[in-house]
């Protein structure tokens, strides 16, 4: 495993997409209590200040990985660089394109019905060696999580992709991950909607310039301007702090 580059109060894995995607086979492979694997943008690092369950889940990922250009960017600003970025959606494409070459088995959770009936006609499609082990929506009660655990438990996935928003899919999967019987989970909110085909994902050039938040923000402006306006102030806020601190304040001995 690599060694941690601690950011804002969360120590990230310095790794590389293909080294993520190793990391979750390597998983697969072996019989031990399920890892998590926590993809981490800006809006969740302020997220995780005044919400202390959604902290703990993420400080506990076996795997943290920066979601985002601008958490990329940020590790270079304080001097703690991180190697690149390895996007929710990005991650769950590729598992998706290797677990059919290696004939795993998946466990979808979230989204629509529809969103989710769509996604599951496209992997029989294109992947027709990866098993979908389960699948359940994401319109449930806290009634229902015993129901879904075993549902989840019963089916041998090897990984569960959580398509569901934060802080919801953090907490959860941290609360139950040792009655899943899964190897990883790994929760990536809405990639449900982008990889089915119900949401455009941003252009290549504006993922490349950090701006895929912009994007989604104009797509979706009711939904997103709280997360997005709000949380980015935040994180620039916060970000001259440890910038500060890390340059200019030295350390008490």
């Amino acid at each position: 495993m690599p060694e941690k580059t601690e950011l804002m109060g969360l120590p990230f894995d310095s790794v590389t997409m293909t080294q993520t995607i190793e990391q979750c086979l390597a998983w697969c492979a072996d019989d031990k209590p399920a890892r998590t694997v926590m993809t981490i943008n800006a809006a969740l690092l302020m997220m995780m200040r005044s919400d202390a369950d959604l902290a703990q889940a993420c400080r506990a990922g076996d795997l943290v990985v920066a979601d985002g250009l601008p958490v990329v960017w940020a590790s270079r600003i304080v001097g703690t660089p991180l190697v690149g970025r390895v996007a929710g959606v990005d991650l769950m494409q590729n598992l998706l394109r290797v677990g059919n070459e290696k004939n795993l088995k998946i466990f979808l959770l979230g989204a629509k019905q529809e969103v989710l009936d769509h996604l599951m006609e496209l992997c029989a499609e294109k992947y027709p060696q990866l098993e979908i082990a389960g699948s359940r929506n994401g319109y449930f009660s806290e009634d229902d999580h015993d129901e879904i655990v075993g549902q989840i438990r019963a089916s041998n996935a090897d990984i569960l992709f959580i398509g569901m928003p934060s802080p919801f899919k953090e907490i959860w999967g941290e609360k139950y991950r040792h009655e899943l019987g899964v190897s990883v989970i790994i929760g990536v909110g809405g990639s449900f909607d982008v990889i089915a085909g119900f949401v455009k994902r941003a252009p290549v050039w504006m993922q490349n310039i950090g701006m895929e938040w912009f994007w989604r923000l104009m797509m979706e402006p009711r939904k997103m301007w709280k997360r997005y306006l709000v949380n980015n102030s935040h994180f620039i806020y916060r970000l001259g702090i440890e910038f500060f601190q890390k340059r200019f304040v030295a350390p008490s001995k």
